[in-house]
Protein backbone atom coordinates (compact mmCIF):
# COMPACT_ATOMS: atom_id res chain seq x y z
CA UNK A 1 0.00 0.00 0.00
CA UNK A 2 1.29 3.46 -0.88
CA UNK A 3 2.11 5.37 2.32
CA UNK A 4 1.72 8.65 0.46
CA UNK A 5 -1.70 8.62 -1.23
CA UNK A 6 -1.89 10.19 -4.66
CA UNK A 7 -3.69 13.55 -4.44
CA UNK A 8 -7.17 13.42 -5.93
CA UNK A 9 -8.13 16.41 -8.12
CA UNK A 10 -11.42 18.08 -7.29
CA UNK A 11 -12.65 17.65 -10.85
CA UNK A 12 -11.59 15.63 -13.89
CA UNK A 13 -12.92 14.86 -17.31
CA UNK A 14 -12.93 11.11 -16.65
CA UNK A 15 -12.94 9.07 -13.44
CA UNK A 16 -12.00 5.40 -13.82
CA UNK A 17 -12.87 2.69 -11.28
CA UNK A 18 -10.29 -0.10 -11.31
CA UNK A 19 -6.58 -0.31 -12.17
CA UNK A 20 -6.54 -3.68 -13.87
CA UNK A 21 -5.73 -4.13 -17.55
CA UNK A 22 -8.78 -2.15 -18.71
CA UNK A 23 -8.31 0.67 -16.20
CA UNK A 24 -4.63 1.14 -17.02
CA UNK A 25 -5.38 1.36 -20.72
CA UNK A 26 -8.30 3.73 -20.12
CA UNK A 27 -5.99 6.11 -18.24
CA UNK A 28 -3.35 5.93 -20.97
CA UNK A 29 -5.97 6.54 -23.69
CA UNK A 30 -7.51 9.51 -21.88
CA UNK A 31 -4.07 11.09 -21.56
CA UNK A 32 -3.50 10.58 -25.28
CA UNK A 33 -6.77 12.35 -25.99
CA UNK A 34 -5.78 15.27 -23.79
CA UNK A 35 -8.40 14.56 -21.12
CA UNK A 36 -7.78 14.84 -17.39
CA UNK A 37 -8.30 11.45 -15.73
CA UNK A 38 -8.01 9.84 -12.32
CA UNK A 39 -8.23 6.15 -11.38
CA UNK A 40 -9.59 4.74 -8.11
CA UNK A 41 -8.36 1.27 -7.13
CA UNK A 42 -9.38 -0.69 -4.02
CA UNK A 43 -6.21 -2.80 -4.04
CA UNK A 44 -2.75 -1.71 -2.97
CA UNK A 45 -1.35 -1.68 -6.49
CA UNK A 46 -2.22 -2.24 -10.14
CA UNK A 47 -3.14 -5.59 -11.67
CA UNK A 48 -6.85 -6.06 -11.02
CA UNK A 49 -7.76 -9.72 -10.67
CA UNK A 50 -4.07 -10.64 -10.91
CA UNK A 51 -3.39 -8.61 -7.77
CA UNK A 52 -5.86 -10.71 -5.77
CA UNK A 53 -5.53 -14.16 -7.41
CA UNK A 54 -2.40 -15.49 -5.72
CA UNK A 55 -3.44 -19.08 -5.05
CA UNK A 56 -0.92 -21.84 -5.83
CA UNK A 57 -0.96 -22.70 -9.53
CA UNK A 58 -2.68 -19.49 -10.65
CA UNK A 59 -1.86 -18.76 -14.25
CA UNK A 60 -3.57 -17.49 -17.39
CA UNK A 61 -5.23 -20.04 -19.66
CA UNK A 62 -4.56 -17.85 -22.71
CA UNK A 63 -1.02 -18.08 -24.06
CA UNK A 64 1.12 -15.24 -22.73
CA UNK A 65 2.09 -13.88 -26.16
CA UNK A 66 -1.64 -13.24 -26.73
CA UNK A 67 -2.45 -12.04 -23.21
CA UNK A 68 -0.89 -8.61 -23.45
CA UNK A 69 -1.47 -5.09 -24.72
CA UNK A 70 -1.20 -4.42 -28.44
CA UNK A 71 -1.29 -0.60 -28.51
CA UNK A 72 2.42 0.00 -27.91
CA UNK A 73 5.27 -1.22 -30.09
CA UNK A 74 7.78 -0.23 -27.39
CA UNK A 75 6.06 -2.18 -24.60
CA UNK A 76 5.70 -5.19 -26.87
CA UNK A 77 9.42 -5.21 -27.68
CA UNK A 78 10.65 -4.41 -24.18
CA UNK A 79 8.72 -7.18 -22.40
CA UNK A 80 9.55 -10.86 -22.87
CA UNK A 81 7.31 -13.58 -21.40
CA UNK A 82 9.15 -16.49 -19.83
CA UNK A 83 6.50 -19.24 -20.13
CA UNK A 84 3.86 -20.37 -22.58
CA UNK A 85 1.12 -19.81 -19.99
CA UNK A 86 2.24 -17.06 -17.64
CA UNK A 87 1.87 -17.42 -13.89
CA UNK A 88 0.08 -14.89 -11.71
CA UNK A 89 3.33 -13.34 -10.41
CA UNK A 90 4.60 -12.78 -13.95
CA UNK A 91 1.31 -11.28 -15.16
CA UNK A 92 1.30 -8.97 -12.15
CA UNK A 93 4.88 -7.93 -12.94
CA UNK A 94 3.75 -7.17 -16.49
CA UNK A 95 0.95 -4.89 -15.25
CA UNK A 96 3.43 -3.16 -12.93
CA UNK A 97 5.89 -2.81 -15.81
CA UNK A 98 3.25 -1.14 -18.00
CA UNK A 99 2.22 1.20 -15.17
CA UNK A 100 5.85 2.23 -14.66
CA UNK A 101 6.68 2.44 -18.35
CA UNK A 102 3.76 4.84 -18.97
CA UNK A 103 4.09 6.64 -15.61
CA UNK A 104 0.46 5.82 -14.72
CA UNK A 105 0.63 5.61 -10.94
CA UNK A 106 0.71 9.40 -10.47
CA UNK A 107 -2.95 9.45 -11.51
CA UNK A 108 -4.08 6.40 -9.51
CA UNK A 109 -5.38 6.35 -5.94
CA UNK A 110 -4.77 2.97 -4.30
CA UNK A 111 -6.67 1.63 -1.32
CA UNK A 112 -9.58 3.67 -2.62
CA UNK A 113 -12.73 1.55 -2.67
CA UNK A 114 -15.52 3.44 -4.40
CA UNK A 115 -18.63 3.59 -2.24
CA UNK A 116 -20.91 5.82 -4.32
CA UNK A 117 -21.27 7.39 -7.75
CA UNK A 118 -24.04 9.99 -8.02
CA UNK A 119 -25.28 11.95 -11.02
CA UNK A 120 -26.04 15.67 -10.75
CA UNK A 121 -28.49 16.74 -13.44
CA UNK A 122 -27.84 20.44 -12.97
CA UNK A 123 -24.09 20.33 -13.61
CA UNK A 124 -24.14 17.19 -15.79
CA UNK A 125 -21.38 15.67 -13.70
CA UNK A 126 -20.82 12.59 -11.57
CA UNK A 127 -19.69 12.79 -7.95
CA UNK A 128 -17.57 9.81 -7.02
CA UNK A 129 -16.72 9.05 -3.38
CA UNK A 130 -14.59 6.37 -1.69
CA UNK A 131 -15.05 4.71 1.69
CA UNK A 132 -12.14 6.67 3.17
CA UNK A 133 -13.50 10.04 2.14
CA UNK A 134 -11.67 10.68 -1.11
CA UNK A 135 -13.52 11.61 -4.26
CA UNK A 136 -13.90 13.81 -7.31
CA UNK A 137 -16.37 15.20 -9.82
CA UNK A 138 -16.21 13.96 -13.38
CA UNK A 139 -17.98 14.44 -16.68
CA UNK A 140 -17.62 10.73 -17.40
CA UNK A 141 -17.14 7.62 -15.26
CA UNK A 142 -15.60 4.44 -16.67
CA UNK A 143 -16.31 1.28 -14.66
CA UNK A 144 -13.19 -0.78 -15.40
CA UNK A 145 -13.83 -3.36 -12.68
CA UNK A 146 -13.94 -6.24 -15.15
CA UNK A 147 -15.85 -9.51 -14.99
CA UNK A 148 -13.73 -11.07 -12.28
CA UNK A 149 -13.71 -8.73 -9.30
CA UNK A 150 -16.61 -9.70 -6.99
CA UNK A 151 -15.67 -13.06 -5.47
CA UNK A 152 -18.47 -15.58 -5.04
CA UNK A 153 -18.80 -17.50 -1.79
CA UNK A 154 -21.79 -19.86 -1.68
CA UNK A 155 -24.11 -19.36 1.28
CA UNK A 156 -23.42 -22.74 2.84
CA UNK A 157 -24.90 -23.04 6.36
CA UNK A 158 -22.32 -23.12 9.14
CA UNK A 159 -19.48 -21.52 7.19
CA UNK A 160 -18.96 -18.96 9.96
CA UNK A 161 -18.39 -21.61 12.62
CA UNK A 162 -15.63 -23.53 10.83
CA UNK A 163 -12.67 -23.69 13.22
CA UNK A 164 -9.94 -23.83 10.58
CA UNK A 165 -8.78 -21.45 7.88
CA UNK A 166 -11.34 -20.42 5.25
CA UNK A 167 -9.61 -19.32 2.04
CA UNK A 168 -10.97 -18.05 -1.28
CA UNK A 169 -8.96 -18.37 -4.47
CA UNK A 170 -10.05 -14.86 -5.51
CA UNK A 171 -8.66 -13.25 -2.34
CA UNK A 172 -5.63 -15.34 -1.45
CA UNK A 173 -3.28 -14.28 1.38
CA UNK A 174 -0.30 -12.42 -0.06
CA UNK A 175 2.08 -14.22 2.28
CA UNK A 176 1.04 -17.62 0.90
CA UNK A 177 -0.38 -20.65 2.71
CA UNK A 178 1.41 -23.78 3.92
CA UNK A 179 -0.77 -26.91 3.61
CA UNK A 180 1.87 -29.37 4.81
CA UNK A 181 0.31 -32.09 6.96
CA UNK A 182 -3.15 -30.49 6.69
CA UNK A 183 -6.50 -31.96 5.72
CA UNK A 184 -7.92 -29.65 3.05
CA UNK A 185 -11.45 -29.49 1.66
CA UNK A 186 -11.73 -27.76 -1.73
CA UNK A 187 -15.13 -26.62 -2.96
CA UNK A 188 -15.27 -26.00 -6.71
CA UNK A 189 -13.74 -27.47 -9.85
CA UNK A 190 -13.89 -24.55 -12.28
CA UNK A 191 -10.84 -22.74 -13.64
CA UNK A 192 -9.34 -21.84 -10.26
CA UNK A 193 -10.15 -25.26 -8.78
CA UNK A 194 -8.52 -27.05 -11.71
CA UNK A 195 -5.34 -25.06 -11.11
CA UNK A 196 -5.19 -25.08 -7.31
CA UNK A 197 -6.25 -28.68 -6.56
CA UNK A 198 -3.04 -30.36 -7.89
CA UNK A 199 -0.90 -27.86 -5.97
CA UNK A 200 -2.76 -28.40 -2.70
CA UNK A 201 -2.82 -32.17 -3.13
CA UNK A 202 0.95 -32.23 -3.60
CA UNK A 203 1.43 -30.63 -0.17
CA UNK A 204 -1.53 -31.64 1.99
CA UNK A 205 -1.90 -34.79 4.05
CA UNK A 206 -5.38 -35.28 2.60
CA UNK A 207 -7.42 -33.38 0.02
CA UNK A 208 -11.18 -33.74 -0.40
CA UNK A 209 -12.59 -32.19 -3.57
CA UNK A 210 -16.28 -31.26 -3.70
CA UNK A 211 -17.40 -31.17 -7.32
CA UNK A 212 -20.77 -29.90 -8.52
CA UNK A 213 -20.07 -29.91 -12.27
CA UNK A 214 -17.46 -32.02 -14.00
CA UNK A 215 -15.54 -29.90 -16.51
CA UNK A 216 -13.65 -30.60 -19.69
CA UNK A 217 -10.02 -29.96 -18.74
CA UNK A 218 -7.42 -29.64 -21.47
CA UNK A 219 -3.74 -30.20 -20.62
CA UNK A 220 -1.72 -26.97 -20.57
CA UNK A 221 1.58 -28.55 -21.65
CA UNK A 222 3.16 -25.47 -20.17
CA UNK A 223 6.88 -24.90 -20.67
CA UNK A 224 9.44 -22.11 -20.81
CA UNK A 225 9.49 -20.12 -24.05
CA UNK A 226 12.65 -20.34 -26.10
CA UNK A 227 14.59 -17.23 -27.09
CA UNK A 228 13.54 -17.90 -30.69
CA UNK A 229 9.84 -17.98 -29.74
CA UNK A 230 10.16 -14.74 -27.78
CA UNK A 231 11.94 -13.11 -30.72
CA UNK A 232 9.22 -14.14 -33.16
CA UNK A 233 6.43 -13.07 -30.81
CA UNK A 234 7.97 -9.64 -30.42
CA UNK A 235 8.45 -9.31 -34.17
CA UNK A 236 5.00 -10.63 -35.18
CA UNK A 237 2.96 -8.20 -33.08
CA UNK A 238 0.92 -6.90 -36.01
CA UNK A 239 0.09 -10.41 -37.24
CA UNK A 240 -0.96 -11.47 -33.74
CA UNK A 241 -3.15 -8.38 -33.36
CA UNK A 242 -4.83 -8.87 -36.74
CA UNK A 243 -5.58 -12.52 -36.00
CA UNK A 244 -7.03 -11.63 -32.61
CA UNK A 245 -9.39 -9.08 -34.19
CA UNK A 246 -10.96 -11.67 -36.50
CA UNK A 247 -10.95 -14.59 -34.07
CA UNK A 248 -14.06 -15.75 -32.24
CA UNK A 249 -11.90 -16.38 -29.17
CA UNK A 250 -10.20 -12.98 -29.26
CA UNK A 251 -6.77 -14.50 -29.80
CA UNK A 252 -5.03 -16.39 -32.57
CA UNK A 253 -6.08 -20.02 -32.99
CA UNK A 254 -4.97 -22.42 -35.69
CA UNK A 255 -7.77 -24.90 -36.32
CA UNK A 256 -8.11 -27.19 -39.31
CA UNK A 257 -10.94 -25.11 -40.79
CA UNK A 258 -12.77 -28.37 -41.53
CA UNK A 259 -15.87 -30.00 -40.15
CA UNK A 260 -15.21 -32.93 -37.85
CA UNK A 261 -17.60 -34.90 -40.04
CA UNK A 262 -15.35 -34.52 -43.08
CA UNK A 263 -12.61 -36.68 -41.54
CA UNK A 264 -12.72 -40.41 -41.05
CA UNK A 265 -12.67 -41.74 -37.47
CA UNK A 266 -8.99 -42.56 -37.90
CA UNK A 267 -8.20 -39.07 -39.18
CA UNK A 268 -10.12 -37.45 -36.34
CA UNK A 269 -8.35 -39.56 -33.73
CA UNK A 270 -4.97 -38.58 -35.17
CA UNK A 271 -5.81 -34.87 -35.48
CA UNK A 272 -7.38 -34.57 -32.04
CA UNK A 273 -4.55 -36.61 -30.53
CA UNK A 274 -1.97 -34.28 -32.03
CA UNK A 275 -3.80 -31.19 -30.72
CA UNK A 276 -4.22 -32.79 -27.28
CA UNK A 277 -0.46 -33.27 -27.07
CA UNK A 278 0.09 -29.63 -28.05
CA UNK A 279 -2.26 -28.61 -25.23
CA UNK A 280 -4.17 -25.46 -24.38
CA UNK A 281 -7.73 -24.30 -25.03
CA UNK A 282 -6.96 -24.20 -28.75
CA UNK A 283 -7.81 -27.91 -28.72
CA UNK A 284 -11.55 -27.14 -28.78
CA UNK A 285 -11.09 -25.20 -32.02
CA UNK A 286 -9.54 -28.13 -33.87
CA UNK A 287 -12.67 -28.43 -35.99
CA UNK A 288 -14.69 -25.47 -37.23
CA UNK A 289 -18.12 -26.84 -36.30
CA UNK A 290 -17.64 -27.86 -32.65
CA UNK A 291 -19.91 -24.99 -31.58
CA UNK A 292 -22.49 -25.43 -34.35
CA UNK A 293 -22.88 -29.18 -34.87
CA UNK A 294 -24.12 -31.47 -32.10
CA UNK A 295 -22.56 -34.44 -33.84
CA UNK A 296 -19.17 -32.76 -34.20
CA UNK A 297 -19.29 -31.58 -30.60
CA UNK A 298 -20.16 -35.07 -29.38
CA UNK A 299 -17.10 -36.46 -31.19
CA UNK A 300 -14.72 -34.00 -29.54
CA UNK A 301 -16.43 -34.33 -26.14
CA UNK A 302 -16.09 -38.10 -26.21
CA UNK A 303 -12.42 -37.81 -27.14
CA UNK A 304 -11.81 -35.91 -23.89
CA UNK A 305 -13.85 -38.39 -21.86
CA UNK A 306 -11.69 -41.19 -23.31
CA UNK A 307 -8.57 -39.35 -22.12
CA UNK A 308 -10.07 -39.08 -18.62
CA UNK A 309 -10.77 -42.83 -18.53
CA UNK A 310 -7.20 -43.51 -19.72
CA UNK A 311 -5.69 -41.28 -17.04
CA UNK A 312 -7.75 -41.94 -13.90
CA UNK A 313 -7.16 -45.47 -12.62
CA UNK A 314 -10.33 -45.84 -10.54
CA UNK A 315 -13.24 -46.29 -13.00
CA UNK A 316 -15.77 -44.88 -10.51
CA UNK A 317 -13.73 -41.72 -9.96
CA UNK A 318 -13.15 -41.37 -13.70
CA UNK A 319 -16.89 -41.63 -14.30
CA UNK A 320 -17.54 -38.81 -11.84
CA UNK A 321 -14.95 -36.65 -13.60
CA UNK A 322 -16.49 -37.18 -17.04
CA UNK A 323 -18.71 -34.26 -18.14
CA UNK A 324 -22.03 -35.40 -19.55
CA UNK A 325 -24.37 -32.52 -18.75
CA UNK A 326 -23.03 -29.93 -21.21
CA UNK A 327 -21.28 -29.89 -24.60
CA UNK A 328 -17.60 -29.08 -24.68
CA UNK A 329 -16.95 -25.33 -24.97
CA UNK A 330 -20.49 -24.42 -23.87
CA UNK A 331 -18.87 -23.57 -20.52
CA UNK A 332 -15.53 -21.86 -20.24
CA UNK A 333 -12.83 -24.35 -21.30
CA UNK A 334 -10.37 -25.04 -18.52
CA UNK A 335 -6.66 -25.77 -18.79
CA UNK A 336 -4.80 -27.72 -16.15
CA UNK A 337 -1.50 -29.34 -15.29
CA UNK A 338 -1.78 -32.81 -13.80
CA UNK A 339 -5.43 -32.29 -12.89
CA UNK A 340 -6.81 -35.72 -13.75
CA UNK A 341 -3.60 -37.39 -12.57
CA UNK A 342 -4.14 -35.84 -9.13
CA UNK A 343 -7.14 -38.10 -8.53
CA UNK A 344 -4.84 -41.12 -8.69
CA UNK A 345 -3.28 -40.03 -5.39
CA UNK A 346 -4.37 -42.13 -2.41
CA UNK A 347 -4.65 -38.92 -0.39
CA UNK A 348 -7.23 -37.34 -2.73
CA UNK A 349 -10.98 -38.00 -2.56
CA UNK A 350 -13.63 -36.74 -4.99
CA UNK A 351 -17.16 -36.02 -3.75
CA UNK A 352 -19.95 -35.51 -6.29
CA UNK A 353 -22.24 -32.98 -4.59
CA UNK A 354 -25.03 -33.56 -7.10
CA UNK A 355 -25.34 -37.11 -5.78
CA UNK A 356 -24.20 -36.21 -2.27
CA UNK A 357 -25.20 -32.57 -1.55
CA UNK A 358 -23.36 -30.44 1.00
CA UNK A 359 -25.67 -29.91 3.98
CA UNK A 360 -23.51 -27.67 6.15
CA UNK A 361 -20.04 -26.71 7.24
CA UNK A 362 -19.33 -28.00 10.72
CA UNK A 363 -16.68 -26.84 13.14
CA UNK A 364 -14.29 -29.51 11.90
CA UNK A 365 -15.29 -30.29 8.33
CA UNK A 366 -17.94 -30.56 5.65
CA UNK A 367 -21.13 -32.55 6.21
CA UNK A 368 -22.96 -33.94 3.20
CA UNK A 369 -26.20 -35.88 2.92
CA UNK A 370 -24.30 -39.10 3.64
CA UNK A 371 -21.58 -38.18 6.09
CA UNK A 372 -18.94 -35.73 7.35
CA UNK A 373 -15.52 -35.12 5.80
CA UNK A 374 -12.97 -33.78 8.30
CA UNK A 375 -10.89 -30.76 7.31
CA UNK A 376 -8.37 -28.38 8.85
CA UNK A 377 -8.64 -25.89 5.99
CA UNK A 378 -11.49 -24.98 3.66
CA UNK A 379 -10.65 -23.60 0.21
CA UNK A 380 -13.49 -21.98 -1.71
CA UNK A 381 -12.51 -22.29 -5.38
CA UNK A 382 -15.88 -20.87 -6.31
CA UNK A 383 -14.83 -18.04 -8.58
CA UNK A 384 -16.60 -14.76 -9.11
CA UNK A 385 -20.07 -13.32 -9.41
CA UNK A 386 -19.32 -12.75 -13.07
CA UNK A 387 -21.53 -11.20 -15.75
CA UNK A 388 -24.56 -10.76 -13.48
CA UNK A 389 -24.34 -6.97 -13.08
CA UNK A 390 -24.28 -7.21 -9.30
Amino acid sequence: MNDHPTPVPEEVDVAVVGAGFAGLYALHLMRQQGRSCHVFEAAGDVGGTWYWNRYPGARCDVESVDYCYSFSEEIHREWAWSERFATQPEILRYAEFVADRLDLRRDISFGAQVSSVEWDEGSSTWTLATRDGRGTRARFVVAAVGLLSASNTPAIPGLDRFAGRVLHTGHWPHEGVDFSGRRVAVVGTGSSGVQVIPEIAAAAARTTVFQRTANFVMPARNRPLTAREVFHAQGDREFIRQQAEVSVAGYYTAGTGRSALEDTPEQRAAELGRRWEIGGTEFVGTYADVATSREANAIVSEFVRERIRETVRDPQVAARLEPHDHPISSKRPTVGTGYYETFNRETVELVDVRAEPIVEITEHGVRTATGEYPADDLVMATGYDAMTGR
